[in-house]
């Protein structure tokens, strides 16, 4: 490897708009990886930065991180996710997009009325929900479609 085609981890976080505990992180978990330099610094290979950018979309689509792993781990370390490598791992995550898609489309439709977040508080809540009877389904939103209520929380994080 070329010298110029390591990159300190300050400046894989500038090229990529992630936190340096975000790529240590990352790097722990096993998505990326890293050499040290003599001093024991941690230097990324160049290609790090298309690794990160699959981490991303692969999470905006809200995969969790043991699924981007297992996506990532088909593919050798040194090398670059290709549009081709997209294209493939993608396909499976079609029909979660398009549960995501219905999802998100009936919620839409159903602002207008109580969420099922369970509170009492709304007056339509006690046509929804009467007796809190959503309190014995679980905790959180159960009224909401399963794949938004799997996603709460998740999709943000690192």
């Amino acid at each position: 490897m070329v010298g110029d085609e390591l990159l300190s981890i300050g400046e894989v976080a500038r090229r990529s708009g992630l936190a340096t505990s975000a790529l240590r992180f990352y790097e722990r978990q096993g998505l990326i990886a890293s050499q040290r330099s003599e001093g024991g610094q941690r230097r990324y290979h160049r290609s790090v930065l298309r690794r990160l950018a699959f981490v991303r979309a692969a999470r905006s689509v809200g995969l969790h991180l043991d699924e981007v792993k297992s996506a990532l781990d088909r593919l050798p370390q040194s090398r670059t996710p290709t549009r081709a490598d997209w294209t493939r791992l993608s396909r499976a995550w079609r029909g979660r997009l398009d549960e995501q898609i219905d999802a998100l489309g009936r919620l839409r439709d159903d602002l207008d009325s109580c969420i099922g977040c369970g509170c009492l508080s709304l007056d339509r809540c006690r046509l929804s929900n009467p007796g809190d009877i959503a309190a014995t389904m679980g905790t959180g939103a159960m009224y909401l479609p399963p794949r938004l209520r799997q996603g709460a929380g998740a999709a943000g994080s690192a």
